[in-house]
């Protein structure tokens, strides 16, 4: 039996929502901040965060690792691509996703509300919002004339997910980015995401 630690809102939410779309058997557990800091998570992850997935004795952290492994314990799933280069297409993005669009929120994640008594902090946050908002363009560009990020479903899709909603939650501009909100539609229409977040938030199915 496969175990999830995650925590709402965070991005352990693409594992959980492939967990479903590959009808995997799996607990779920909970963490909060004060949890991520006992001795026991810290001996499955030194880092103190989530996502980590156990399997039997096997332990897996980041989000990449996790989501590849739970593909290609399901390749009929095809969430990873049919062939070498649909695979190395889904990668390109999910790559994109992991290195480069996750790591612009860092700021925002830090000091979501800019502080007018500290101007140099709040020209850093006006800065970031602007650099996640360049990547999220670009992601739209991507989707014009598909309704996927790497033309087929794949585990990248579940992770731009997770980056658009906390665009919404940080207050970045989303306006014009319309291809983006529609696959955002669809993602929220998809069961296995609905499971997913009727889990962690409690959304009706």
């Amino acid at each position: 039996m496969m175990q999830l630690y995650y925590m709402a809102g965070a991005s352990s939410l693409a594992a959980h929502i492939v967990l479903e779309w590959v009808q995997a058997s799996y607990q779920l557990v909970e963490m909060t901040p004060e949890s991520l800091r006992s001795a026991s998570f810290l001996g499955l992850n030194a880092l103190g965060k989530v996502p980590v997935l156990t399997h039997g004795a096997f332990t897996l952290t980041e989000s990449v690792a996790i989501l590849s492994y739970l593909v290609d314990l399901n390749p009929a799933s095809g969430l990873l691509g049919g062939d070498t280069r649909s695979r190395a297409e889904a990668m390109r993005w999910l790559a994109f996703l992991n290195t480069e669009v996750h790591p612009s929120f860092r700021p925002l994640l830090a000091r979501p509300e800019p502080d007018e008594a500290d101007p140099p902090a709040g020209r850093a946050t006006a800065a970031a919002r602007r650099a996640v908002r360049e990547h999220l363009a670009r992601l739209d560009r991507q989707l014009e004339s598909r309704d996927w990020i790497a033309g087929v479903r794949s585990v990248a899709d579940p992770y731009l997910f997770v980056m658009f909603r906390w665009a919404v939650a940080m207050d970045v501009d989303l306006d014009g980015l319309r291809y983006l909100t529609a696959f955002a539609r669809r993602m929220y229409g998809d069961a296995g995401t609905r499971a997913a977040l009727h889990a962690e938030e409690g959304l009706a199915l």
